[in-house]
């Protein structure tokens, strides 16, 4: 059973910039693909990025060019850099591998 741990979340001014970390143990990391997923007050949780095993990646319209998704199999890791963060980016922040492994999230805020 895998289990993921996020962090790096928090309060920050539009504009402003974070950086998640999400730590797996319990699989074989390097194998699996890993996504990042965000679910905002009243609304259904939606894909944010992801990236597969070999370190090809994919995001969501509403964040490219902002997001990066990064992944360090050496320390069982995967990052999300926000740059240019806006308030409609405000969510709990979920870390994903497969179909039922998710982290416990990280609340993300954006706001003046």
């Amino acid at each position: 059973q895998v289990q993921l741990v996020e962090s790096g979340g928090g309060l920050v001014q539009p504009g402003g910039s974070l950086r998640l970390s999400c730590a797996a143990s319990g699989s074989i990391f390097r194998i699996f693909a890993m996504g990042w997923y965000r679910q905002a007050p009243g609304k259904q949780r939606e894909f944010v990025a992801a990236i597969t095993s070999s370190g090809s990646t994919s995001y969501a319209d509403s964040v490219k060019g902002r997001f990066t998704i990064s992944r360090d199999n050496a320390q069982n890791t995967v990052y999300l850099q926000m740059n240019s963060l806006k308030p409609e980016d405000t969510a709990v922040y979920y870390c994903n591998q497969g179909p039922t492994s998710w982290g416990q999230g990280t609340q993300v805020t954006v706001s003046s």
